[in-house]
């Protein structure tokens, strides 16, 4: 059974910018965004459900990558997935320092950034390091869309960035925190 995902809609520059309540494995984007783990392996929440939307041939072709670094992103192949494509980015687990900020912000730049580089128009992100990595979900609110709208106020190439969120609670928190950013 298909349900009907709860949609809030924001244009910067020409370009939308939306938060989806709904599940990433359903988005028909280009791309869609794993909260990654350093080993790229299927684990719990995002990771484990873009792992098991995709099939195994997504963990066979993560194997070959190897390991990523905490800020770092890649992309490959979205298999069964609807999205074409799945960037991985490795977020940082939560602590209240300024470096845990400062690699939230380098995972989403670095996301959006593969995306850009490699042709992608579409892209569905989910909050990301605010599941199994711990961070409280107000603070990576404010840092993700902060570094998505800079991202699409500065790039020519993607047209559409949804922010996926699969609970009612972060999808009222990211649609408080846009609305206070956004005009």
């Amino acid at each position: 059974m298909e349900r009907e995902d709860k949609v809030k809609r924001k244009n910067l520059e020409g370009k939308k910018l939306e938060l989806v309540k709904g599940d990433i494995t359903d988005q028909e984007t280009d791309a869609v965004v794993n909260a990654a783990n350093k080993r790229l392996t299927p684990c719990g929440g995002v990771a484990g459900a873009i792992h098991n939307a995709a099939g195994p041939e997504l963990y066979e072709e993560c194997k070959r990558l190897g390991r990523l670094e905490t800020g770092e992103a890649v992309m490959t192949d979205g298999y069964e997935l609807p999205a074409d494509h799945v960037i991985h980015a490795v977020g940082p687990v939560y602590s209240k320092t300024k470096e845990a900020e400062i690699l939230l912000r380098k995972s989403y730049r670095n996301a959006l950034g593969t995306a850009a580089k490699n042709g992608v128009k579409s892209v569905s992100i989910p909050a990301i390091s605010t599941g199994e990595f711990g961070y409280p979900t107000e603070e990576a609110a404010k840092i993700a869309l902060d570094e998505i709208k800079k991202f699409l106020e500065n790039d020519d190439s993607i047209e559409q960035v949804k922010m996926v969120l699969n609970s009612e609670e972060d999808y009222k928190t990211h649609a408080e925190t846009i609305e206070n950013m956004i005009d």
